[in-house]
């Protein structure tokens, strides 16, 4: 028993020591794929192939794709390593007109910046200029328009303030159709009202409204024009009740004013 126990360790012995070595090869072969993968990202790190070489912007509109690659201090010099995204995406939100921001780094050297704006809801006239006025109150004033804006209501006699901020927050609760059939807002404040606004639609009515109950009362506004003639044109009152007054009498006295006019300067 002892002799034959002898024999088989003896028989052992090669494949043990062909197991070892083995064992030996695969630590050195691990131990130089981690050596020259450690020169591979110290090269790549101290070389310029590490440096930004693409920004991509999705989501702008409002603003251009400089002006936040601008913002985020982003350049081609910038290494891939030190663009911190979490400081980014703080100093994108802090501009009135970003709502959310998000960057992703794609390697070897990608940096992707996707912003959702803040809704543009109308525009400030002010000295024969627009301004837009987003969603939170804010007014662009670094973002004049010089022709009169058509895709969006122009808000007239407004200051930035109570009264714009409330006016916002109505537009922002009117449905989509609504919105878009707004061509003109005036603040007219009454003795009686502070609050008292006058609309001028795309379809060419008018609308008196107060503030106060401005957003409930006027998203029935298609429901309202649905049972007028869209040939006779009118003031749709919604300050207490909501009922219609024609044009027709003041147009015919202001033709009569005008036939008298021409008759005296013959």
């Amino acid at each position: 028993m002892d002799k034959g126990k002898i024999v088989a360790l003896e028989d052992r012995i090669p494949k043990l020591k062909e197991q070892r070595r083995r064992k030996a090869n695969r630590r050195l072969i691990i131990l130089l794929c981690l050596f020259f993968t450690m020169i591979a990202v110290v090269a790549y790190v101290q070389s310029p192939l590490s440096h930004v070489k693409k920004i991509t912007i999705k989501g702008n509109e409002l603003l251009s794709t400089e002006e936040i690659i601008k913002k985020t201090k982003i350049s081609k010099d910038t290494n891939i390593w030190s663009v911190k995204k979490d400081t980014i995406t703080s100093t994108l939100k802090d501009m009135n007109v970003i709502k959310q921001a998000k960057v992703t780094i794609m390697w070897p050297n990608t940096v992707i910046i996707e912003i959702e704006e803040r809704n543009k809801l109308a525009y400030l006239e002010s000295d024969n200029s627009y301004f837009p006025v987003m969603e939170n109150g804010k007014v662009l004033k670094d973002r004049e328009v010089a022709e009169i804006p058509v895709n969006a209501p122009i808000l007239y006699k407004f200051k930035e303030g109570a009264i714009l901020k409330e006016m916002v927050t109505a537009l922002d609760e009117l449905p989509v159709e609504v919105l878009n059939a707004i061509s003109e807002i005036h603040y007219t404040p009454k003795k009686t009202d502070q609050y008292h606004i006058s609309l001028f639609m795309n379809d060419g009515f008018e609308v008196s409204a107060t503030l106060r109950t401005f957003a409930e009362k006027m998203v029935h506004y298609p429901s309202i024009i649905s049972q007028l003639d869209p040939s006779i044109k009118g003031i749709i009152d919604l300050e207490v009740g909501s009922y219609f007054k024609a044009y027709e009498l003041e147009v015919d006295e202001a033709e009569d004013l005008e036939i008298e006019t021409d008759k005296g300067e013959g």
